[in-house]
């Protein structure tokens, strides 16, 4: 379902936008220095499903990855998100443990 979809950073709104036919999720952020706090994420009751809040946290993750950023996670989905996936654990700062 992400596939045809594209990930828009909306640094105005301080948040990324996945728009998927007439719906939009959105993940709300706060950068501060070299870190970005992912503070909670909406995803519409149509698109809300596991596999779709996986996805979208994958190209929100990928995207900061290529930008060399921290990444603290202080929305429980998202936590819980970096505690199952392995490969983005690397992304926390030095000393945050999730």
């Amino acid at each position: 379902m992400t596939e045809a979809a594209e990930l828009i950073d909306n640094d105005f709104l301080r948040q990324f936008e996945l728009k998927v036919d007439d719906n939009m999720a959105v993940i709300e952020y706060s950068l501060q220095e070299r870190k970005i706090f992912l503070t909670k994420m909406i995803i519409p009751e149509t698109l809300d499903s596991n596999e779709f809040q996986k996805d979208f946290l994958e190209l929100v993750f990928d995207n900061i990855k290529e930008r060399n950023i921290s990444v603290v996670p202080t929305s429980p989905e998202i936590a819980k998100f970096v505690r199952s996936n392995r490969k983005y654990k690397r992304m926390l700062p030095v000393g945050i443990r999730i």
